[in-house]
């Protein structure tokens, strides 16, 4: 079991990585697979009976074999894809699109039938419109990491696509940084609903959010135990000895919180940029590089030296997320920029109408800030990358810019898939409440939309799946010596996992078992 663990630890250790158009390839898969997923659903009255089966085939399986048989030709599966998608464009849309099991959640009307364009604003605790396109990314995003943990333990996933050592680029490297990247896009959510949580007191809040970061931190004492108990091959240049990612994890929540005050004031991207400026000022002329590649393990804080150093560099991740969901998610990407000047003049210095979080989305607006903000991302990205290489390892500020150039981009994708294949248009109507007849509202006319019903299962109960497939993950490995298995095994077990991971989320689709 020793020589074992040791040649494991050495199979999974000291790789470099890949390039950033290649990873990029290999994720363009997921887009590649639900722009055919949407032209079927806006085309054809598809699937039927074997509806799970058809959307795992389409929507998980091309994830898989982009990283696997197919990891050294992604733009071959793609264009396996795409062809199929463009055969199905030359057909008519559908009147009212295909509906799906997942479109039986409430429709968004008010208690007297309008339409949420219809209704007057109310207090600012409305909900949000649902975003299918968010939906559809954390999803993907999440099956990537679920079958990226167990397949990196097989030889048929490359090499090149394991984590990093210390520098480089790889699939998994940005899997972590976009897990954390999108919890800072819907920890927005509570904030856009009603921003005055910003001006809150500090420590009822800390108090709040630490209650339910506990079970999560209890999670990641739990697998340390577990790991050294069980001898399991672990990386420790990942994080420390101790430090794992569900630590890291649990911390961004309430570190957010103390910004609060900060983010109430200031453009939310920039103090996402400014932390991460000052994390690597800390890592360059600080000291903190050094440390990190040099010092020894000799008590417990040099034994989670990377866990600890590459903490702000998450938090910066997480905050740009921030700063995303608040473009996105609202109506408009105005929409908190005008919360934060309304909240900071006070109600007297601004006219007495409210901003409804509920209204339809102007989605070609956000579509231009978004690309905006992915150029500048990109460019920022490869001015930086002159002079200082992407490390995972110490979270730096290549890092934060290639997670944030990477999720803006994609999440671009979804968003311009969604507006192809399921068009909408607003039209302005008077609001019949007004007795003056002055005031405007926007209404949505279009196909009804909703992310395809696998990855809404998904992504309902996504913490859980990730904490399943961590379990799953450690038995197969005690089980079976996966560095020694061929492909063609590799691939049935990878796709027996696969297959048991999204049958879970479908079974469980109707009910969410965690609410973090």
């Amino acid at each position: 079991m020793g020589d074992y663990k040791a040649s494991k630890e050495a199979f999974v250790s000291g790789m470099t990585g890949s390039t950033v158009f290649h990873v990029n390839m290999i994720s363009g898969v997921a887009l590649s697979s639900i722009a055919l997923h949407s032209a079927l659903r806006s085309r054809v009255q598809a699937f039927g009976s074997a509806y799970f089966l058809a959307e795992f085939v389409i929507l998980a399986m091309p994830l898989l074999l982009s990283m696997t048989l197919f990891a050294e030709a992604p733009g071959a599966l793609s264009l396996l894809l795409l062809v199929p998608m463009l055969v199905l464009l030359l057909l008519p849309p559908l009147e009212r699109g295909t509906p799906l099991p997942a479109e039986s959640r409430d429709e968004p009307t008010s208690p007297n039938g309008r339409s949420r364009a219809e209704t007057p604003p109310m207090h600012s605790s409305q909900s949000l419109n649902p975003l299918p396109a968010l939906t559809t990314y954390r999803a993907h995003m999440m099956l990537m990491t679920i079958l990226c943990i167990l397949a990196v333990d097989f030889p048929v996933f490359p090499r090149i696509l394991a984590k990093c050592e210390t520098y480089g680029v790889s699939l998994m490297d940005i899997g972590v940084g976009s897990f954390v990247f999108s919890q800072g896009v819907v920890s927005a959510i509570p904030i856009i609903k009603d921003i005055s949580y910003l001006q809150a007191p500090i420590l009822p809040k800390l108090k709040t959010v630490s209650r339910k970061m506990i079970p999560i931190i209890v999670l990641g004492i739990v697998r340390v135990v577990l790991v050294k108990g069980t001898e399991y091959p672990e990386h420790v240049t990942e994080y420390g000895v101790h430090w794992n990612f569900f630590l890291t994890l649990a911390l961004l929540p309430i570190t957010e919180v103390l910004l609060h005050p900060i983010i109430l004031r200031i453009p939310v991207a920039l103090l996402g940029l400014w932390i991460g400026v000052l994390h690597q000022f800390a890592l360059s002329s600080g000291g903190m590089k050094d440390f990190l590649l040099n010092a020894s393990r000799s008590n417990v804080i040099f034994a989670n030296k990377e866990g600890l150093i590459s903490l702000l560099g998450y938090v910066s991740i997480h905050i740009l997320g921030l700063s995303l969901g608040t473009v996105i998610l609202p109506p408009s990407p105005s929409f908190f920029r005008k919360q934060q000047h309304q909240l900071l003049d006070g109600p007297s210095s601004h006219k007495p109408s409210k901003l409804d979080p509920s209204a339809p989305r102007q989605n070609a607006k956000i579509v231009i800030e978004l690309f905006s903000y992915s150029v500048v991302w990109w460019m920022l990205l490869a001015f930086v990358r002159l002079g200082l290489e992407v490390s995972r390892r110490m979270a730096n500020i290549s890092y934060v810019l290639w997670v944030a150039a990477y999720n803006t981009s994609f999440i671009l994708g979804y968003i311009l898939i969604d507006m192809v294949f399921f068009p909408t248009r607003t039209l302005k109507i008077r609001d019949p409440t007004d007795p003056s007849g002055k005031r405007l509202l926007i209404e949505e006319k279009g196909p009804k939309n909703s992310a395809p019903a696998l990855l809404e299962s998904i992504n309902k109960n996504a913490f859980i799946l990730f904490l399943l497939s961590n379990v799953a993950t450690g038995l197969i490995n005690l089980n079976i010596q996966t560095m020694f298995v061929g492909d063609m095994k590799a691939m049935c077990v990878l796709c027996a996992y696969s297959m048991g991971m999204c049958g879970f989320a479908w079974l469980c689709r109707r009910k969410r078992l965690w609410k973090m």
